[in-house]
């Protein structure tokens, strides 16, 4: 038993660790309770403590867990957090990278709408008809007629190359940047493509440097020059590729000869230039031929330099002038040379005469095509005259007038007059015909009053219209009481107004005059009527110009205003000078007037006749149909209807019936009667305008 309080055991209460101190005192504690347990009731209360100690152990390994989850979850969050970050901002970068974008796409559809409204940027291009791109063409041929002569000389002829090696160095880089500037030109020449200019630098640039003329630019302006360092200055056909131009060179030809008025006489210069050239490079090949071979070894190569009997063959003037007389004769095949005597000089000479054979052959049919071009339109001249005189021989026509025919035929070859306008000019489009035509007739037509205020469109119609006529000395071109079918024009000459006899004048026209022009109108109470009232002589010779008047009424049947307008200025000319009659009674109307209202009438009467018959037609069958509805009815009604009334009925429906056809058979042959008689009315006209034409040309 346990009774006293000395005999109590001793009761050692663990000491309150804290938590971070628990680590730091786990082995001491455990030594003070292995000391301080000698009995049974240690032994509990170590037990007790021990238990709290493990409680408080996992108490502070939960805590230890939960701080590193509460870490782990704070890192977590805070990735989290980085990545939604990172998130944004890829996403605000997406976003700026799109409006971006957009932004820029909406500038380049906003240029390109632009430059569709306002066209391709335009900036300095060159016209490829205008006088610019002409000149060029000029500038650019002197180099490549340079180089096409002299740089197979240079290189055959060495003496050539080693006396003047500075100027040809400053040629050649001249004529190299010649043609660096004439590929800088090329790009900024505009093209046509649908009619139009295309003058845009991208599509300029791109159409050059897709041609074939870009790659054989870019070949012609290779630095061959550079050779000269490996094969020393000897070697001038290092250059030949800056022969490639030579398209240039022709552009500029066929330029001058469409813009030249001497084509015949160019187009011969160019071919001699031609032949001259090829002369020039034959007798070339032809002395670095002989210096293969050897000079002098024969006959037919070129002499020995060293011949102290003629010495002149070594010099530079002699040497070209021998072999380009050489070449001339083979070419040529006009004299004798030494016939060669190697293989070699067998075929060279060979293929000269080949080159001569056609060298000739085009010499003489351009020759020929070109004098017969030249005389072409004297030839078809003479052949117009040789058929008059024929025809005036055949039926033995008087001498004077034959002779007065040919003297005229003569005056218009020697002034440049025998050339008929619309036959020179049908080739042209009516535009450019009638801007020619203006420019020459246009002054001329306005100098007759009543044309000075008619319409642009109208001046323009009469100016194609104009015929040019010639009258010798002493011919009449109209005269009194002569019916005035055209109007005339004086271009040149004088004109004099005669009486009755031909001998007393009354007036003189000059240029300028014109004179017809109220017949032509048919004016309407004129006391001339469309006769002519004076007679009108030339005194010389004299251009005028005609217009008829079928050609005035076809142009103002287009221009109504202007024909009441031109005939309003006839009355007031008529008025001035007591020609008008203002006496209606007295007016006496045309024929033609007075069968354009017959038939204004017959026409009328015709239609009226064909209304009628329709209407006639129409009310029988509506009356028709009213009867068999009424029939109809009266059945319906129980009513019987008389089957005479329905014949008889029916009867007189067919008897109207037969009325009408009747009718109309006659009014078709009286439409027939009608145009025969018209046919026949038309054919006399005609017969009587055939005979008065007859009797005029025989007056003449």
């Amino acid at each position: 038993m346990i009774s006293t309080s000395s005999t109590r055991p001793f009761l050692a209460v663990a000491p309150r660790i804290s938590p971070n101190m628990a680590t730091d005192t786990e082995e001491d504690s455990e030594d003070e309770i292995h000391e301080t347990s000698p009995g049974p009731g240690r032994l509990f209360n170590v037990n007790n403590s021990n238990n709290n100690e493990e409680e408080e152990k996992k108490k502070k390994k939960k805590e230890k867990k939960e701080k590193k989850e509460k870490k782990e979850k704070k890192k977590e969050k805070m990735k989290q957090k980085e990545q939604e970050e990172k998130e944004k901002e890829e996403k605000e970068k997406e976003e700026k990278e799109k409006e971006e974008k957009e932004k820029k796409e909406k500038e380049e559809k906003e240029k390109k709408e632009k430059e569709k409204k306002e066209g391709p940027k335009e900036g300095f291009f060159i016209n490829p008809a205008g006088s610019l791109y002409y000149n060029w063409l000029f500038i650019i041929t002197i180099p490549v007629m340079y180089n096409w002569t002299m740089i197979i000389a240079r290189a055959c002829f060495e003496e050539l190359q080693h006396n003047h090696l500075v100027t040809w160095m400053i040629l050649d880089y001249i004529s190299d940047v010649l043609y660096l500037a004439d590929m800088a030109f090329r790009t900024r020449t505009a093209y046509l493509e649908q009619g139009l200019l295309v003058k845009d630098k991208k599509l300029l640039l791109e159409r050059y440097i897709s041609s074939l003329q870009f790659k054989l630019d870019a070949v012609s302006m290779l630095p061959t020059d550079v050779f000269y360092i490996y094969l020393g200055i000897n070697y001038p056909e290092i250059r030949l590729n800056k022969l490639l131009r030579i398209t240039r060179m022709m552009e500029f030809f066929t330029r001058t000869e469409t813009k030249t008025n001497y084509t015949n006489l160019f187009r011969i210069s160019n071919l001699v230039m031609y032949i001259i050239i090829i002369i020039h490079w034959n007798a070339c090949l032809y002395y670095s031929f002989s210096k293969s071979i050897g000079f002098g070894s024969d006959p037919w190569v070129y002499p020995d330099l060293n011949d102290p009997e003629e010495p002149e063959f070594g010099e530079l003037g002699r040497k070209y002038s021998f072999s380009l007389y050489w070449s001339t004769l083979t070419l040529t095949t006009i004299g004798e040379t030494p016939s060669p005597e190697l293989d070699s000089e067998f075929f060279f000479h060979v293929l000269d005469f080949l080159v001569g054979v056609l060298i000739f052959a085009t010499l003489v049919g351009n020759i020929s095509s070109m004098i017969s071009n030249i005389s072409a339109a004297r030839v078809e001249f003479q052949a117009r005259i040789d058929n008059i005189k024929q025809y005036m021989q055949k039926w033995k026509v008087d001498k004077e007038l034959e002779l007065r025919v040919i003297t005229w035929f003569d005056y218009l070859w020697t002034n440049d007059k025998a050339q008929d306008e619309r036959e020179t000019l049908r080739y042209l489009p009516d535009k450019l015909r009638a801007e020619i035509a203006i420019n020459v007739h246009l002054d001329t037509l306005k100098k007759v009053r009543i044309f000075a205020d008619c319409e642009a469109g109208l001046l323009i119609e009469l100016v194609l219209k104009l015929q040019p006529q010639v009258f010798s000395p002493g011919d009449y071109i109209c005269k009194k009481g002569d019916i005035g079918r055209e109007m005339y024009i004086v271009k040149e000459g004088k004109l004099a107004v005669v009486a009755d006899d031909g001998v007393k004048q009354f007036c003189v026209l000059g240029d300028g005059s014109y004179f017809g022009e109220i017949s032509i109108l048919a004016i309407k109470g004129s006391k001339a009527g469309n006769r002519r009232t004076a007679n009108i002589r030339s005194i010389g010779y004299s251009d005028l110009f005609c217009l008829s008047k079928d050609d005035l009424m076809e142009s103002l049947t287009e221009y109504p205003e202007a024909k009441g307008m031109l005939e309003e200025k006839g009355r007031q000319i008529l008025l001035k000078d007591g020609l008008l009659e203002l006496d209606p009674s007295k007016i006496i109307p045309e024929t033609t007037e007075i069968e354009e209202k017959v038939n204004r009438m017959y026409s009328n009467l015709e239609l009226m006749q064909t209304k009628l018959k329709k209407l006639l037609g129409d009310y029988s069958t509506s009356q028709r149909a009213t009867r068999e509805r009424i029939a109809e009815i009266e059945r319906l009604t129980g009513e019987v209807v008389a089957e005479e009334d329905l014949d008889e009925e029916e009867k007189e429906g067919g008897e109207e019936e037969k009325e009408g056809g009747e009718e109309e058979k006659k009014g078709e042959e009286e439409e027939k009667k009608e145009a025969e008689a018209e046919e026949k009315k038309d054919e006399e006209k005609k017969e009587e305008e055939e005979e008065e034409e007859e009797e005029e040309e025989e007056e003449k």
